[in-house]
């Protein structure tokens, strides 16, 4: 795939790029620091849907144009919202947190500049988050009268245990990336200005392992919260599945040969 643009304008494009097995989806709408227009949400649904529909994409990374990850929902744009009619923009911007939480594709968040909002809870839905070191988190949706939403209050608890979680979202406060991955946040940190190609080295990486494998085990991990029996018996399930499978043939022969596996997701 080609780099392609989905939108133009003064409410933000999405950017996507695909290049051996890594798809990479950036929102660019620089005019308010990537914050998510209505536009700007039907198109990285969009966006992210033609990566999880690629066979060719095994690895996902998401990121924000211009040094800036997302600074959150975008505030001019909520004038005049009524309890009736924010129900279906909560919902239709749901379906952008479904899909990077229940696809089976892994992705990987790469944060520069601020993630604020909206853009800390989509950096808390990836399944790994990349940070520059002179990145911000904040949680503050307090500060403008609303609860944390885009499946914040399941995903940072999940990720940050519940009193990091409420003091993050409680307070609004701005926490550095050290602070962010101390507290659960952040995976990896990386040098400012390297957080993208920081990730795509490690979605490269992920890229080149059993597709099955790797779509079983997000699978597995978002049945969280569960207990160890569910656990133990959706594990034998999906190991069971996997054993039948050719990529675990060729990964069992090439690691009795000592080479390279060639997986293809079958």
């Amino acid at each position: 795939m080609p780099n392609t643009g989905i939108g133009a304008g003064g409410e933000g494009a999405i950017r996507v790029a695909l290049e051996s097995g890594v798809g990479v989806i950036a929102m660019d709408y620089p005019a308010r620091r990537n914050a998510l227009s209505l536009a700007l949400r039907e198109r990285l649904y969009e966006g992210l849907c033609r990566l999880m529909e690629d066979e060719a994409c095994r690895v996902i990374v998401l990121t924000g144009a211009g040094g800036c990850f997302c600074a959150g929902g975008d505030i001019s744009s909520m004038d005049g919202v009524t309890p009736v009619g924010g129900r279906p923009r909560l919902r239709r911007i749901h379906r952008v947190v479904r899909l990077l939480v229940e696809s089976e594709k892994p992705v990987i968040a790469a944060v520069e500049g601020w993630a604020a909002g909206a853009g800390v809870s989509l950096a808390a839905a990836c399944d790994i988050v990349v940070s520059a070191s002179d990145a911000r988190f904040a949680c503050s949706f307090g500060r403008i009268g609303l609860v944390p939403d885009l499946g914040a209050a399941y995903t940072l608890v999940m990720r940050m245990g519940l009193g990091r979680a409420r003091h993050m979202m409680m307070t609004g406060a701005t926490f550095t990336a050290e602070q962010a991955e101390r507290m659960g946040l952040v995976e990896v940190l990386c040098d400012p200005g390297a957080a993208l190609d920081t990730a795509r080295k490690m979605a490269a990486g992920m890229a080149e392992t059993a597709p099955l494998s790797l779509a079983m085990t997000k699978a597995l991990t978002a049945r969280m919260p569960d207990t160890l029996d569910a656990m133990l018996k959706a594990e034998v399930e999906a190991q069971a599945v996997l054993f039948a499978t050719g990529d675990f043939a060729e990964g069992r022969a090439a690691f009795l040969e000592k080479r390279k596996p060639a997986f293809t997701g079958r």
